[in-house]
Order: structure tokens, then C-alpha cells, then sequence
């Protein structure tokens, strides 16, 4: 990073936004798209802060990022690491905060490329039965309390 952080605001105005619907063209846009367009519009408009929605790895985009497949990487769909490193560094040139929208309560159904049945079982990192799903956004609910020791929750 070229930046510093912004020192924090008397007051926040915060823009809500998703890098991968920030393009009128039919396609999702990317880290650089909105580096280029959308910010200098946000600092514009006077805001001081952004939300970045759906930056987690999810594998299905409808899902507009609730359906988490890796808690740890950043959303591949709009760039490289280095590209958002990039977005950040220069909002933070511009005196924009930068939140990241962190959706930890949600994990995707997928047992394939998600955490769902890591184990076998469906409450390894899950509630078990009905409250372990979300259905409003197809997805898992992580059971925060309980740890996984081969298939049983402790």
C-alpha cells in the first residue's frame, strides 16, 4: 500500500456497493472497472466510506455473495488480490474508509467446494436440522458454539 487509512471520520457517510454490478454494461465488473469509475463518483458525491458488498469467494453469483465457499480469499469473479489491494489503496488517497462486507453467518449449501458435509455429517461446523439452514438465502448456519471433533459436535 502507497496509502495510509484515512484518519476516522467526525461523521460516516457510507456508500454501499457491489464491484461486480458497478458497470451498466451487461457484465459483471471488475476491481479495476470500479478503481476507475466508480470511486472518483463516490468521493464526488461526498461520500467518506465505502461498503464493499460480496467480496468473499462464493461460487454462485446469484447468491450476491451469501453463500460463502472460502472464508478466506477475496472474490476471483472481479480480479486479483493485487487489483483490490489496488481499490483500497486508492480510496484510502482519497480519504475514503473502506469496509469489507464480511457475511460470516452464511456458508454455501455445496458439498463440493464448500464446508457443508466436510465431514460426512451436516453439524460438523453446522447447526443440525432446520436450524442449520437459512432459507431465505439457500445456505448453511454456522453453530458457533460447538467445535468439530470427527463428526461430533463438542
Amino acid at each position: 500500500f502507497k496509502h495510509s487509512k484515512p484518519k476516522k471520520p467526525r461523521g460516516l457517510r457510507i456508500y454501499e456497493s457491489h464491484v461486480g454490478i458497478s458497470s451498466y454494461e451487461g457484465k459483471i465488473a471488475s476491481y479495476k472497472h470500479f478503481t476507475c469509475n466508480i470511486l472518483p463518483r463516490i468521493k464526488d458525491l461526498g461520500y467518506n466510506c465505502i461498503q464493499l458488498m460480496a467480496i468473499m469467494e462464493h461460487a454462485y453469483y446469484a447468491s450476491f455473495g451469501y453463500q460463502i465457499t472460502s472464508f478466506f480469499a477475496a472474490s476471483s469473479r472481479y480480479g486479483t488480490p493485487e487489483e483490490l489491494k489496488e481499490l483500497v489503496d486508492t480510496a484510502h488517497s482519497m480519504g475514503i474508509t473502506v469496509f469489507l462486507d464480511m457475511v460470516h453467518s452464511h456458508a454455501s449449501k455445496n458439498s463440493e467446494d464448500g464446508l457443508n458435509m466436510f465431514d460426512g455429517t451436516e453439524s460438523c461446523y453446522f447447526h443440525y436440522g432446520p436450524k442449520g439452514n437459512h432459507n431465505l438465502w439457500d445456505s448453511r448456519l454456522f453453530a458457533y458454539s460447538s467445535t468439530c471433533i470427527s463428526g461430533k459436535l463438542h
